[in-house]
């Protein structure tokens, strides 16, 4: 089974997918083969530069993800930009990692992807799991976790789907709101629930 994992910036959907990993999930992290598309020296890393500029690079050659982060997250169309050189390669890689993980008897699989739905990522998989956060909460995270002003911490909100679109698509939803302790009741049972044959 393909779960896809997904919430807004700061919702707290890392603290859920640890906890699926701790359960025995195997986990494949959207934001981490994101990472891996736009090294130096792959396909995507050369047509940025070509793109978005030299300005954009750190002194060892790698994308200044927060640098290029702050120019995409205030322009809407620089943001499509991106987006249409790295979701390709990003999604093919997930496909093949999904491909190797089944083939090699892999269970349960935890699909985390902050913008699962907006990349189509959600055809994919068998179940669509949606952590929710209130506002106020996300955009204090933002402000503390990553020293974002607020009109930065909204820029990145903003740029995403809102939970009400998410949870259209939500086979699952996961109040992140309530007690850590309450959420991971939750996720035991739903774990529980999938090995034993019910969801």
């Amino acid at each position: 089974m393909v779960i896809g994992l997904t919430g807004g910036i700061a919702s707290g959907k890392s603290t859920v997918s640890a906890k699926l990993k701790e359960l025995g999930a195997v986990v494949i992290d959207a934001d981490l083969l994101a990472r891996d598309v736009v090294r130096k020296g792959e396909m995507a890393y050369n047509r940025i530069v070509q793109c978005f500029g030299a300005d954009i690079l750190l002194p060892n050659g790698e994308i200044n993800r927060k640098k290029l982060g702050s120019i995409v997250f205030s322009d809407k169309e620089k943001l499509a930009l991106l987006n249409s050189i790295t979701h390709p390669e990003i999604i093919n890689r997930i496909k093949k990692r999904i491909r190797e993980l089944k083939a090699e008897g892999i269970k349960v699989i935890v699909l985390d992807a902050a913008i699962l739905i907006e990349m189509g990522l959600h055809k994919y998989v068998d179940s669509v799991w949606v952590v929710t956060v209130d506002r106020d909460t996300q955009i204090k995270r933002l402000i503390e976790r990553d020293r974002f002003d607020y009109r930065e911490a909204e820029n990145r909100i903003n740029s995403q789907f809102s939970n009400e679109v998410r949870k259209k698509y939500a086979d699952v939803i996961i109040d992140n709101n309530r007690p850590i302790e309450e959420v991971g009741k939750r996720l035991e049972e739903l774990w529980n629930n999938i090995v034993s044959g019910g969801e």
